[in-house]
């Protein structure tokens, strides 16, 4: 499982590192179309998103605190998909079917997101930065034994 899970995790990841980046160096223009679908601060809006996707994608990637990385991403679709990808309001079958197809595949990143939230940490081929240092804690525990 070590290849195909490292394989789909970097391309996760990627993937919302890339449009988390893509949220800064296309701020105004994302600003723009979050003030058109009525997003109140759309500039602190793209800011704060962004930044959710480019620490949630980095954490996804690199295995570094990745449930909370996950958390991240699953806060940023639950949140944004069903303001900016409402379907339901448009009239024009064009737009809703782009609208639906946009909302449609959030959902779906949201359930692999969900997935991801099961895979228990430290995950493999993960950066070992933030982990616990499993000699430190056998050293612990058996000092703590050794105390009782």
């Amino acid at each position: 499982m070590r290849a195909p899970f490292l394989l789909g995790r970097l391309l996760f990841g990627g993937y919302f590192l890339y449009n988390g980046i893509h949220h800064f160096r296309q701020r105004r223009e994302l600003a723009g179309y979050a003030a058109s679908k009525k997003v109140p601060a759309p500039d602190t809006a793209v800011e704060i998103t962004g930044a959710l996707l480019v620490a949630g994608g980095a954490s996804i990637l690199l295995g570094v605190k990745p449930k909370l990385g996950t958390l991240a991403i699953m806060g940023f679709l639950g949140t944004v998909s069903p303001i900016m990808h409402d379907f339901w309001t448009h009239a024009d079958p064009e737009e809703r079917t782009h609208e639906m197809i946009n909302f449609t595949k959030n959902m779906a990143l949201l359930g692999g997101a969900l997935a991801l939230m099961g895979v228990e940490e430290p995950w493999p081929a993960s950066v070992p930065i933030a982990q616990p240092n499993p000699a430190k804690g056998a050293i612990k525990s058996l000092e703590n034994k050794a105390a009782a």
